[in-house]
């Protein structure tokens, strides 16, 4: 066999094995709703992770700091999202765990502002990847959740839009957050034009059919989109929600 011919075969068997993440195609899809674009993303059983900290125990801010902290497993990132609200320093408000490690203690004050427009929730991750959101006066701690991040208001509580949101209300903002869909995967959205809170949850409720869903942020609103090309950096965050690539079965492996 000439050189030339065994080096390509060789060469593909390599690509074949190893094919980095960058090559996957996004995990978000642009949708379009009620005259809004939408950026939803998500991953049928990929794990989900929250980090905030870094080794230092600093906050990262970034999806830059963030892709250095991951290291080896940053190619396997299908998307990150801000999630969770954060004082001036990038540390969390409310409820944080991360690795099963209580970081910050549950939130149940009163007070102003789109994190205490009640009821808020708790975005969480159980140990067997299972994603839920539920009201914060309805969560329940426990071993078994191996990530969570509060935030507020929820947007949808069993199916029906929070109480205090207008049909479309004069606030109009880029806005980010999570649901849960009908199958049980998380699926994280970003609005692409400022939206009200309204049209907003209602895109979870009729486009995502979620039943419960979390509002993140707005304004701050950002996206690592590492196979759309995409890493906003356009102002400091703090809590992430990373989601990796869904390992390929095993039978798809043998194949190669």
């Amino acid at each position: 066999m000439p050189r030339i011919l065994l080096l390509s075969i060789l060469l593909l068997a390599a690509c074949q094995q190893s094919a980095p993440a960058e090559f996957a195609p996004s995990a978000c899809e642009t949708k379009h709703f009620e005259g809004s674009g939408f950026v939803a993303c998500a991953v049928e059983g990929g794990a989900v992770e929250l980090h905030t900290f870094d080794k230092a125990g600093a906050p990262m801010r970034s999806f830059s700091n963030l892709q250095a902290s991951l290291g080896k497993r940053a190619p396997n990132v299908a998307f990150a999202m801000n999630a969770g609200m954060f004082d001036d320093e990038g540390r969390p408000i409310g409820l944080l765990i991360e690795g099963g490690e209580q970081k910050h203690a549950i939130n149940l004050r009163k007070g102003g502002g789109n994190f205490h427009l009640l009821p808020n929730g708790v975005f969480l991750v159980r140990k067997s990847g299972k994603a839920e959101v539920v009201p914060s006066t309805a969560y329940e701690p426990s071993k078994d959740i191996a990530f969570a991040t509060q935030s507020g208001p929820m947007l949808l509580i069993d199916g029906k839009l929070h109480p205090k949101f207008d049909q479309d209300g004069p606030s109009q903002n880029i806005r980010n957050g999570v649901g849960i869909a009908p199958d049980g995967t998380a699926v994280f959205v970003i609005s692409q034009d400022p939206v009200s809170f309204g049209r907003f949850a209602r895109f979870f409720r009729d486009r995502v059919r979620a039943r419960n869903a979390l509002y993140f942020d707005g304004v701050v609103s950002s996206l690592w989109d590492p196979a759309g090309h995409r890493m906003d950096s356009h102002t400091e965050i703090g809590p992430m929600a990373v989601v990796f690539v869904a390992p390929r079965p095993a039978s798809a492996r043998r194949k190669q």
